[in-house]
Protein backbone atom coordinates (compact mmCIF):
# COMPACT_ATOMS: atom_id res chain seq x y z
CA UNK A 1 0.00 0.00 0.00
CA UNK A 2 1.46 3.54 -1.30
CA UNK A 3 2.05 5.32 1.88
CA UNK A 4 -0.23 8.70 2.54
CA UNK A 5 1.33 11.75 1.69
CA UNK A 6 3.92 9.55 -1.53
CA UNK A 7 3.84 9.71 -5.26
CA UNK A 8 2.00 7.81 -6.86
CA UNK A 9 4.03 4.76 -7.90
CA UNK A 10 3.97 5.24 -11.59
CA UNK A 11 6.43 8.00 -10.68
CA UNK A 12 9.02 6.51 -8.29
CA UNK A 13 11.60 3.82 -9.37
CA UNK A 14 11.91 0.34 -8.41
CA UNK A 15 15.87 0.62 -7.99
CA UNK A 16 16.52 -2.59 -6.01
CA UNK A 17 17.92 -4.65 -9.17
CA UNK A 18 19.91 -1.62 -10.94
CA UNK A 19 20.69 0.80 -8.43
CA UNK A 20 21.76 4.18 -9.54
CA UNK A 21 25.11 5.82 -9.47
CA UNK A 22 25.37 8.55 -6.95
CA UNK A 23 27.23 11.35 -8.68
CA UNK A 24 28.39 14.05 -6.66
CA UNK A 25 30.46 17.34 -8.40
CA UNK A 26 31.26 17.19 -11.59
CA UNK A 27 34.82 15.39 -11.04
CA UNK A 28 32.45 12.22 -10.60
CA UNK A 29 29.30 12.93 -12.84
CA UNK A 30 31.40 14.26 -16.20
CA UNK A 31 33.42 11.25 -16.25
CA UNK A 32 30.27 9.09 -16.32
CA UNK A 33 28.81 11.49 -19.31
CA UNK A 34 31.24 10.50 -20.97
CA UNK A 35 31.92 6.91 -21.01
CA UNK A 36 27.99 6.83 -21.70
CA UNK A 37 29.07 8.05 -24.84
CA UNK A 38 31.56 6.18 -25.75
CA UNK A 39 29.51 3.21 -25.05
CA UNK A 40 26.47 4.59 -26.97
CA UNK A 41 25.56 2.33 -29.80
CA UNK A 42 22.48 3.12 -31.49
CA UNK A 43 21.08 6.72 -30.47
CA UNK A 44 21.86 9.45 -27.68
CA UNK A 45 19.19 12.59 -27.04
CA UNK A 46 19.87 15.15 -24.59
CA UNK A 47 18.54 18.59 -23.48
CA UNK A 48 20.45 21.13 -21.12
CA UNK A 49 20.24 24.78 -20.44
CA UNK A 50 24.01 24.80 -21.14
CA UNK A 51 25.86 22.36 -23.40
CA UNK A 52 29.38 23.58 -24.42
CA UNK A 53 30.74 21.61 -27.22
CA UNK A 54 34.20 22.77 -26.26
CA UNK A 55 34.04 21.76 -22.69
CA UNK A 56 37.30 19.57 -22.39
CA UNK A 57 37.02 15.91 -21.94
CA UNK A 58 37.92 14.09 -18.05
CA UNK A 59 38.09 10.73 -18.42
CA UNK A 60 41.26 8.53 -19.55
CA UNK A 61 38.67 6.97 -22.12
CA UNK A 62 37.37 9.80 -23.30
CA UNK A 63 40.94 11.22 -23.82
CA UNK A 64 41.71 8.48 -25.93
CA UNK A 65 39.58 10.09 -28.84
CA UNK A 66 40.28 13.62 -28.10
CA UNK A 67 40.28 16.80 -25.82
CA UNK A 68 36.75 18.07 -26.35
CA UNK A 69 33.52 17.19 -26.07
CA UNK A 70 33.65 17.83 -30.21
CA UNK A 71 36.10 14.98 -30.37
CA UNK A 72 33.83 13.14 -28.30
CA UNK A 73 30.73 13.65 -30.18
CA UNK A 74 32.48 13.34 -33.52
CA UNK A 75 33.51 9.93 -32.65
CA UNK A 76 30.25 8.56 -31.20
CA UNK A 77 28.76 9.98 -34.58
CA UNK A 78 31.72 8.10 -36.70
CA UNK A 79 30.34 5.10 -35.16
CA UNK A 80 27.05 5.35 -36.28
CA UNK A 81 25.14 6.48 -33.45
CA UNK A 82 22.12 9.43 -33.82
CA UNK A 83 22.58 12.36 -31.72
CA UNK A 84 19.79 14.86 -30.83
CA UNK A 85 20.66 17.83 -28.61
CA UNK A 86 18.15 20.24 -27.45
CA UNK A 87 20.07 23.21 -26.06
CA UNK A 88 18.13 25.74 -24.02
CA UNK A 89 17.81 29.60 -25.22
CA UNK A 90 16.48 33.25 -23.55
CA UNK A 91 15.09 36.03 -23.75
CA UNK A 92 17.79 37.99 -26.10
CA UNK A 93 17.39 41.50 -24.21
CA UNK A 94 17.02 40.13 -20.71
CA UNK A 95 19.38 37.54 -20.69
CA UNK A 96 21.70 38.56 -23.27
CA UNK A 97 24.42 36.75 -22.54
CA UNK A 98 22.73 33.44 -21.69
CA UNK A 99 21.30 33.85 -25.66
CA UNK A 100 24.56 34.73 -27.02
CA UNK A 101 26.39 31.57 -25.13
CA UNK A 102 23.63 29.23 -26.74
CA UNK A 103 24.15 30.42 -30.13
CA UNK A 104 27.67 30.16 -29.76
CA UNK A 105 27.30 26.42 -28.88
CA UNK A 106 25.05 26.22 -31.91
CA UNK A 107 27.20 27.25 -33.90
CA UNK A 108 30.34 24.84 -32.79
CA UNK A 109 28.12 22.14 -32.69
CA UNK A 110 27.02 23.28 -36.41
CA UNK A 111 30.79 23.24 -37.17
CA UNK A 112 30.95 19.64 -36.06
CA UNK A 113 28.88 18.50 -39.33
CA UNK A 114 31.46 19.84 -40.98
CA UNK A 115 34.34 18.20 -39.52
CA UNK A 116 32.93 14.75 -39.91
CA UNK A 117 31.64 15.01 -43.33
CA UNK A 118 27.74 14.50 -44.76
CA UNK A 119 27.15 10.81 -44.07
CA UNK A 120 27.64 10.93 -40.21
CA UNK A 121 26.55 15.03 -40.17
CA UNK A 122 23.11 13.83 -41.19
CA UNK A 123 22.88 11.79 -37.91
CA UNK A 124 23.35 15.13 -35.55
CA UNK A 125 20.28 17.31 -35.44
CA UNK A 126 20.64 20.64 -33.08
CA UNK A 127 17.79 22.94 -31.35
CA UNK A 128 18.22 26.05 -29.82
CA UNK A 129 15.00 25.94 -27.65
CA UNK A 130 13.01 29.29 -27.00
CA UNK A 131 10.32 28.28 -24.34
CA UNK A 132 7.30 29.83 -26.14
CA UNK A 133 5.87 31.75 -23.44
CA UNK A 134 5.25 35.12 -23.44
CA UNK A 135 4.77 38.46 -21.31
CA UNK A 136 1.03 39.77 -22.35
CA UNK A 137 0.77 42.14 -24.75
CA UNK A 138 -0.13 45.25 -21.74
CA UNK A 139 2.79 44.14 -19.78
CA UNK A 140 4.84 44.52 -23.11
CA UNK A 141 3.50 47.95 -22.91
CA UNK A 142 4.66 48.86 -19.54
CA UNK A 143 7.86 46.89 -19.60
CA UNK A 144 8.34 48.68 -23.69
CA UNK A 145 10.79 51.62 -22.31
CA UNK A 146 13.80 49.29 -20.24
CA UNK A 147 13.29 46.97 -22.96
CA UNK A 148 14.15 49.37 -25.76
CA UNK A 149 16.99 51.01 -23.63
CA UNK A 150 18.32 47.51 -23.08
CA UNK A 151 18.15 46.86 -26.76
CA UNK A 152 20.11 50.13 -27.72
CA UNK A 153 22.95 49.20 -25.17
CA UNK A 154 23.24 45.95 -26.56
CA UNK A 155 23.48 46.96 -30.06
CA UNK A 156 25.50 50.41 -29.69
CA UNK A 157 28.98 50.76 -30.99
CA UNK A 158 31.38 50.50 -28.23
CA UNK A 159 34.83 51.24 -30.69
CA UNK A 160 35.15 54.82 -30.54
CA UNK A 161 35.34 55.27 -34.72
CA UNK A 162 34.49 52.20 -35.54
CA UNK A 163 32.26 51.75 -38.97
CA UNK A 164 29.69 49.35 -37.38
CA UNK A 165 31.08 46.56 -37.43
CA UNK A 166 31.27 46.14 -33.77
CA UNK A 167 27.07 46.83 -33.88
CA UNK A 168 27.24 44.17 -36.85
CA UNK A 169 29.46 41.53 -35.11
CA UNK A 170 27.34 41.91 -32.02
CA UNK A 171 24.00 41.76 -33.86
CA UNK A 172 25.84 38.57 -35.45
CA UNK A 173 25.74 36.60 -31.77
CA UNK A 174 22.88 37.90 -30.63
CA UNK A 175 20.18 36.79 -33.45
CA UNK A 176 17.29 37.33 -31.10
CA UNK A 177 17.95 41.04 -30.81
CA UNK A 178 18.43 41.34 -34.87
CA UNK A 179 15.20 39.98 -34.85
CA UNK A 180 13.03 41.77 -32.51
CA UNK A 181 14.83 45.10 -33.94
CA UNK A 182 13.85 44.23 -37.19
CA UNK A 183 10.67 42.65 -36.93
CA UNK A 184 9.11 44.55 -34.07
CA UNK A 185 9.76 48.67 -35.42
CA UNK A 186 7.32 50.35 -33.63
CA UNK A 187 5.51 47.92 -31.54
CA UNK A 188 6.70 46.89 -27.84
CA UNK A 189 9.09 44.00 -28.60
CA UNK A 190 8.41 40.38 -27.34
CA UNK A 191 9.80 38.97 -23.98
CA UNK A 192 10.10 35.71 -22.87
CA UNK A 193 9.93 34.80 -19.02
CA UNK A 194 10.57 31.34 -18.95
CA UNK A 195 13.19 28.88 -20.04
CA UNK A 196 13.81 25.01 -20.64
CA UNK A 197 16.20 23.87 -17.46
CA UNK A 198 16.34 20.55 -17.56
CA UNK A 199 20.08 18.39 -17.65
CA UNK A 200 19.25 15.19 -18.87
CA UNK A 201 20.57 12.41 -21.41
CA UNK A 202 19.38 9.40 -22.80
CA UNK A 203 21.75 6.79 -24.17
CA UNK A 204 20.29 3.65 -26.39
CA UNK A 205 16.68 3.53 -24.70
CA UNK A 206 18.84 2.09 -21.44
CA UNK A 207 20.38 4.56 -19.51
CA UNK A 208 19.46 7.63 -18.43
CA UNK A 209 21.81 10.60 -16.92
CA UNK A 210 20.05 13.24 -14.62
CA UNK A 211 20.11 16.00 -11.98
CA UNK A 212 21.17 19.63 -12.11
CA UNK A 213 24.70 19.66 -13.62
CA UNK A 214 24.79 21.56 -17.35
CA UNK A 215 28.00 20.45 -19.22
CA UNK A 216 30.73 23.08 -19.59
CA UNK A 217 34.06 23.96 -18.03
CA UNK A 218 32.82 26.53 -15.20
CA UNK A 219 30.49 23.58 -13.84
CA UNK A 220 34.10 21.96 -13.20
CA UNK A 221 35.10 20.84 -9.57
CA UNK A 222 35.61 17.99 -7.33
CA UNK A 223 34.76 17.23 -3.41
CA UNK A 224 37.54 19.16 -2.06
CA UNK A 225 36.49 22.48 -3.33
CA UNK A 226 40.15 23.52 -2.82
CA UNK A 227 39.87 26.54 -5.50
CA UNK A 228 39.33 30.19 -5.77
CA UNK A 229 35.30 30.70 -4.68
CA UNK A 230 33.84 32.04 -7.65
CA UNK A 231 34.76 28.57 -9.85
CA UNK A 232 33.12 26.62 -6.74
CA UNK A 233 30.35 24.47 -7.88
CA UNK A 234 28.38 21.65 -6.33
CA UNK A 235 26.19 19.61 -8.07
CA UNK A 236 24.58 15.89 -8.18
CA UNK A 237 23.55 13.79 -10.91
CA UNK A 238 22.40 10.47 -11.18
CA UNK A 239 23.19 7.40 -13.71
CA UNK A 240 20.22 5.15 -13.89
CA UNK A 241 20.43 1.61 -16.01
CA UNK A 242 16.48 1.75 -16.61
CA UNK A 243 14.92 1.22 -19.37
CA UNK A 244 11.47 2.15 -18.79
CA UNK A 245 12.81 5.37 -17.08
CA UNK A 246 14.87 6.15 -19.94
CA UNK A 247 12.04 5.46 -22.90
CA UNK A 248 10.04 7.78 -20.84
CA UNK A 249 12.78 10.86 -20.44
CA UNK A 250 12.91 10.26 -24.28
CA UNK A 251 9.94 10.52 -24.94
CA UNK A 252 9.77 14.33 -22.56
CA UNK A 253 12.44 15.48 -25.26
CA UNK A 254 10.78 14.67 -27.95
CA UNK A 255 7.66 16.20 -27.07
CA UNK A 256 8.48 19.17 -24.50
CA UNK A 257 8.87 21.35 -27.11
CA UNK A 258 5.39 20.74 -28.93
CA UNK A 259 3.86 20.45 -25.55
CA UNK A 260 4.39 24.33 -24.25
CA UNK A 261 3.74 25.41 -27.46
CA UNK A 262 -0.05 24.18 -26.67
CA UNK A 263 0.08 21.71 -30.18
CA UNK A 264 -0.19 18.32 -28.08
CA UNK A 265 -1.32 17.57 -24.24
CA UNK A 266 1.76 16.54 -21.93
CA UNK A 267 2.69 12.83 -22.65
CA UNK A 268 2.80 9.93 -19.84
CA UNK A 269 6.15 9.77 -18.71
CA UNK A 270 5.64 7.49 -16.14
CA UNK A 271 8.86 7.39 -13.57
CA UNK A 272 10.12 10.97 -14.59
CA UNK A 273 9.10 14.05 -12.65
CA UNK A 274 8.58 17.10 -14.65
CA UNK A 275 7.63 20.88 -14.74
CA UNK A 276 5.76 22.33 -17.60
CA UNK A 277 4.05 25.62 -18.85
CA UNK A 278 2.11 27.09 -21.43
CA UNK A 279 2.01 30.50 -23.17
CA UNK A 280 -1.24 32.52 -22.18
CA UNK A 281 -0.29 35.98 -23.75
CA UNK A 282 -2.85 36.05 -26.03
CA UNK A 283 -5.77 34.85 -23.19
CA UNK A 284 -4.34 37.29 -20.41
CA UNK A 285 -2.85 40.13 -21.95
CA UNK A 286 -1.73 41.77 -18.79
CA UNK A 287 -0.07 38.45 -18.01
CA UNK A 288 3.68 37.94 -17.53
CA UNK A 289 3.68 34.59 -16.55
CA UNK A 290 2.91 31.18 -18.30
CA UNK A 291 0.35 28.91 -17.26
CA UNK A 292 1.68 25.79 -15.36
CA UNK A 293 0.44 22.52 -17.33
CA UNK A 294 2.62 19.96 -15.29
CA UNK A 295 3.75 20.56 -11.71
CA UNK A 296 4.53 17.00 -10.82
CA UNK A 297 8.03 18.03 -9.45
CA UNK A 298 6.19 20.50 -6.81
CA UNK A 299 3.21 17.96 -6.26
CA UNK A 300 5.96 15.49 -5.47
CA UNK A 301 7.54 17.83 -2.89
CA UNK A 302 4.06 18.62 -1.05
CA UNK A 303 3.15 15.16 -0.99
CA UNK A 304 6.02 13.72 0.46
CA UNK A 305 5.74 16.74 2.80
CA UNK A 306 2.83 15.47 3.79
CA UNK A 307 4.12 12.44 5.03
CA UNK A 308 7.21 13.24 6.57
CA UNK A 309 7.79 12.30 10.42
CA UNK A 310 11.53 12.74 11.27
CA UNK A 311 13.99 14.50 9.38
CA UNK A 312 13.70 16.46 5.69
CA UNK A 313 16.99 16.89 4.04
CA UNK A 314 17.19 19.41 0.95
CA UNK A 315 20.12 20.80 -1.09
CA UNK A 316 19.00 24.16 -3.24
CA UNK A 317 20.96 26.63 -4.63
CA UNK A 318 17.40 28.71 -4.19
CA UNK A 319 15.00 28.20 -1.44
CA UNK A 320 12.38 31.27 -2.35
CA UNK A 321 8.92 29.58 -3.01
CA UNK A 322 6.50 30.77 -0.25
CA UNK A 323 3.99 27.67 -0.95
CA UNK A 324 6.46 25.24 -0.18
CA UNK A 325 8.00 27.15 2.79
CA UNK A 326 4.15 27.30 3.88
CA UNK A 327 3.57 23.52 3.41
CA UNK A 328 7.12 23.11 5.67
CA UNK A 329 5.56 24.80 8.10
CA UNK A 330 2.10 23.29 8.28
CA UNK A 331 3.81 19.99 9.19
CA UNK A 332 6.29 21.10 11.72
CA UNK A 333 3.14 21.90 13.15
CA UNK A 334 1.73 19.26 13.31
CA UNK A 335 4.25 16.74 13.80
CA UNK A 336 6.43 18.46 16.71
CA UNK A 337 9.38 15.56 16.07
CA UNK A 338 9.86 16.58 12.78
CA UNK A 339 13.28 18.15 11.79
CA UNK A 340 14.76 20.41 8.96
CA UNK A 341 18.22 20.80 7.48
CA UNK A 342 18.65 23.67 4.78
CA UNK A 343 21.80 23.42 2.61
CA UNK A 344 22.17 26.26 0.43
CA UNK A 345 24.87 28.38 -0.97
CA UNK A 346 26.04 31.62 1.31
CA UNK A 347 24.30 34.08 -1.31
CA UNK A 348 23.48 34.02 -4.68
CA UNK A 349 26.38 33.80 -7.57
CA UNK A 350 24.75 37.26 -9.22
CA UNK A 351 25.41 38.52 -5.32
CA UNK A 352 28.47 36.95 -4.64
CA UNK A 353 30.11 37.23 -7.73
CA UNK A 354 29.17 40.47 -8.69
CA UNK A 355 31.18 43.71 -8.31
CA UNK A 356 27.26 45.38 -8.06
CA UNK A 357 24.85 42.65 -7.10
CA UNK A 358 22.23 42.17 -9.52
CA UNK A 359 18.70 42.98 -8.66
CA UNK A 360 17.71 39.77 -9.62
CA UNK A 361 20.12 38.55 -6.68
CA UNK A 362 18.52 40.76 -4.20
CA UNK A 363 14.57 40.21 -5.08
CA UNK A 364 15.82 36.45 -4.09
CA UNK A 365 17.20 37.13 -1.23
CA UNK A 366 14.14 39.13 -0.79
CA UNK A 367 12.31 36.24 -0.94
CA UNK A 368 14.20 33.60 0.23
CA UNK A 369 13.96 35.50 3.74
CA UNK A 370 10.60 35.67 3.85
CA UNK A 371 10.70 31.76 3.51
CA UNK A 372 13.54 31.19 6.16
CA UNK A 373 11.31 33.45 8.32
CA UNK A 374 8.16 31.28 7.78
CA UNK A 375 10.65 27.94 8.56
CA UNK A 376 12.09 29.61 11.93
CA UNK A 377 8.66 30.22 12.90
CA UNK A 378 7.61 27.12 12.60
CA UNK A 379 10.52 24.72 13.42
CA UNK A 380 12.68 26.74 15.90
CA UNK A 381 16.04 24.38 17.17
CA UNK A 382 14.35 21.87 15.00
CA UNK A 383 15.97 24.54 11.68
CA UNK A 384 19.56 24.00 10.68
CA UNK A 385 20.12 26.18 7.51
CA UNK A 386 23.65 25.40 6.70
CA UNK A 387 26.18 26.94 4.04
CA UNK A 388 29.60 25.03 2.66
CA UNK A 389 32.90 27.59 2.84
CA UNK A 390 36.12 26.27 2.17
CA UNK A 391 38.35 25.33 5.43
CA UNK A 392 40.78 28.63 4.76
CA UNK A 393 40.99 31.72 4.62
CA UNK A 394 39.83 33.97 1.88
CA UNK A 395 43.17 34.78 -0.38
CA UNK A 396 43.83 37.56 -3.32
CA UNK A 397 42.65 35.05 -5.69
CA UNK A 398 39.02 34.85 -4.71
CA UNK A 399 36.75 37.33 -5.70
CA UNK A 400 36.50 40.66 -3.51
CA UNK A 401 32.92 40.88 -2.27
CA UNK A 402 31.67 40.47 0.88
CA UNK A 403 28.88 37.94 -0.19
CA UNK A 404 31.94 35.55 -1.95
CA UNK A 405 32.95 34.89 1.93
CA UNK A 406 31.46 33.15 4.67
CA UNK A 407 32.69 33.46 8.39
CA UNK A 408 35.83 34.59 6.85
CA UNK A 409 36.32 31.70 4.41
CA UNK A 410 35.64 31.63 0.83
CA UNK A 411 32.29 30.14 0.19
CA UNK A 412 31.60 27.10 -2.36
CA UNK A 413 28.41 27.28 -4.38
CA UNK A 414 25.91 24.96 -4.00
CA UNK A 415 23.64 24.03 -7.56
CA UNK A 416 22.59 20.42 -6.48
CA UNK A 417 18.81 20.25 -6.29
CA UNK A 418 18.08 17.66 -3.96
CA UNK A 419 15.25 16.37 -1.44
CA UNK A 420 14.68 13.98 0.61
CA UNK A 421 12.33 12.82 3.01
CA UNK A 422 12.53 10.41 6.05
CA UNK A 423 13.76 6.90 4.29
CA UNK A 424 10.31 7.37 2.49
CA UNK A 425 11.70 9.80 -0.62
CA UNK A 426 14.41 10.99 -2.25
CA UNK A 427 14.21 13.56 -5.29
CA UNK A 428 16.83 14.32 -7.65
CA UNK A 429 16.51 16.69 -10.29
CA UNK A 430 17.37 19.76 -12.05
CA UNK A 431 14.06 21.88 -10.26
CA UNK A 432 15.30 24.77 -7.45
CA UNK A 433 12.95 25.49 -4.66
CA UNK A 434 11.68 28.78 -6.54
CA UNK A 435 8.30 29.57 -7.83
CA UNK A 436 10.49 29.35 -11.68
CA UNK A 437 10.99 25.90 -11.51
CA UNK A 438 8.58 24.72 -9.92
CA UNK A 439 5.29 26.36 -12.43
CA UNK A 440 7.23 27.99 -15.09
CA UNK A 441 10.68 26.44 -16.45
CA UNK A 442 11.30 23.11 -18.04
CA UNK A 443 12.59 21.02 -15.35
CA UNK A 444 13.24 17.33 -15.12
CA UNK A 445 13.92 14.79 -12.11
CA UNK A 446 13.51 11.14 -10.79
CA UNK A 447 12.02 9.92 -6.96
CA UNK A 448 13.04 7.23 -5.24
CA UNK A 449 11.37 5.37 -2.42
CA UNK A 450 13.65 2.22 -1.62
CA UNK A 451 14.82 3.21 1.60
CA UNK A 452 18.28 1.87 1.82
CA UNK A 453 18.76 3.83 -1.52
CA UNK A 454 17.52 6.76 0.01
CA UNK A 455 19.42 6.48 3.31
CA UNK A 456 22.25 5.98 0.55
CA UNK A 457 21.57 9.45 -1.33
CA UNK A 458 21.55 11.13 1.56
CA UNK A 459 24.82 9.82 2.90
CA UNK A 460 26.37 10.75 -0.43
CA UNK A 461 25.22 14.57 -0.17
CA UNK A 462 26.51 14.73 3.58
CA UNK A 463 29.63 12.78 3.04
CA UNK A 464 30.38 15.62 0.68
CA UNK A 465 30.30 18.13 3.58
CA UNK A 466 31.65 16.07 6.60
CA UNK A 467 35.62 15.34 7.38
CA UNK A 468 37.10 12.70 6.11
CA UNK A 469 37.67 11.55 9.42
CA UNK A 470 33.83 11.42 10.78
CA UNK A 471 32.68 8.83 12.97
CA UNK A 472 30.38 7.34 10.30
CA UNK A 473 29.01 4.66 12.67
CA UNK A 474 27.66 6.89 15.18
CA UNK A 475 26.67 9.74 12.50
CA UNK A 476 24.62 7.64 10.42
CA UNK A 477 23.36 4.54 12.78
CA UNK A 478 20.19 5.78 13.10
CA UNK A 479 18.24 8.64 11.16
CA UNK A 480 17.42 10.40 14.75
CA UNK A 481 21.63 10.95 15.04
CA UNK A 482 22.17 13.18 12.22
CA UNK A 483 20.13 16.36 13.13
CA UNK A 484 21.60 16.70 16.42
CA UNK A 485 25.56 15.61 15.22
CA UNK A 486 25.53 17.70 12.01
CA UNK A 487 23.93 20.62 14.34
CA UNK A 488 26.55 20.63 16.47
CA UNK A 489 29.15 20.45 14.17
CA UNK A 490 28.16 23.38 12.55
CA UNK A 491 27.97 25.27 15.74
CA UNK A 492 31.62 24.16 16.40
CA UNK A 493 32.76 25.21 13.37
CA UNK A 494 30.95 28.54 13.76
CA UNK A 495 33.42 29.39 16.71
CA UNK A 496 36.39 28.12 14.66
CA UNK A 497 39.34 29.47 12.01
CA UNK A 498 38.42 28.47 8.67
CA UNK A 499 41.70 26.31 8.95
CA UNK A 500 39.82 23.92 12.16
CA UNK A 501 37.08 23.27 10.42
CA UNK A 502 35.84 19.86 10.93
CA UNK A 503 34.37 20.03 6.98
CA UNK A 504 32.57 22.60 5.01
CA UNK A 505 29.24 23.81 7.07
CA UNK A 506 28.95 26.86 8.94
CA UNK A 507 26.20 28.87 9.63
CA UNK A 508 23.82 30.56 6.31
CA UNK A 509 24.14 34.00 7.20
CA UNK A 510 20.84 35.23 7.87
CA UNK A 511 21.90 39.15 8.63
CA UNK A 512 23.44 39.52 4.88
CA UNK A 513 20.61 38.48 3.15
CA UNK A 514 18.76 40.77 4.91
CA UNK A 515 20.84 43.61 4.35
CA UNK A 516 21.00 43.00 0.27
CA UNK A 517 17.48 41.73 0.17
CA UNK A 518 15.12 44.13 -2.22
CA UNK A 519 11.21 43.83 -2.73
CA UNK A 520 10.16 44.38 -6.01
CA UNK A 521 6.33 45.19 -5.66
CA UNK A 522 4.69 43.57 -8.33
CA UNK A 523 6.87 41.28 -9.41
CA UNK A 524 6.02 37.83 -10.11
CA UNK A 525 7.79 35.85 -7.27
CA UNK A 526 8.59 33.37 -10.15
CA UNK A 527 10.44 35.58 -12.07
CA UNK A 528 13.72 34.75 -10.21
Amino acid sequence: MRRAGQPAKKDVRDTTANPPQILITAQEAFPAFERRVLAARSHIVMGFRLFDPLTRLRSDAAREVGETWVDLLADALERGVRIDIHHADFDPVAAARLHRRCWRNVRVLCGLRELVGPKAAERLTVHSDLHPARTGALARVFFWPFVAAKMRQLVRQDAEGSKGSVRRRVLKYLPGVAYLRDHMRGRPPLSFPASHHHKLAVFDDRWLYIGGLDLNDRRWDDRAHDRPAQDTWHDIQVLLDDPALAVSARRHLETFLDTCAGRVAPAETPGLLRTLSQDQSRRRPWSMAPRTVVPEIALAHHRAIAGAGRLIYLETQFFRDRRLARALARRARHVPGLRLILILPGAPDTVAFEKTPKLDGRFGDFLQTRCLRILRRAYGPRLLVASPAQPRRSTGADFDADRASLSGAPLVYVHAKLSIFDDALGIVSSANLNGRSLRWDTEAGVAFDDPALVARLRRAALDGWLPDDIDAAGFFDTLDNIYPRLRQLVRTNSKAAPEDRLGFLVPYDRKAAEDTATPLPGMPEEMV
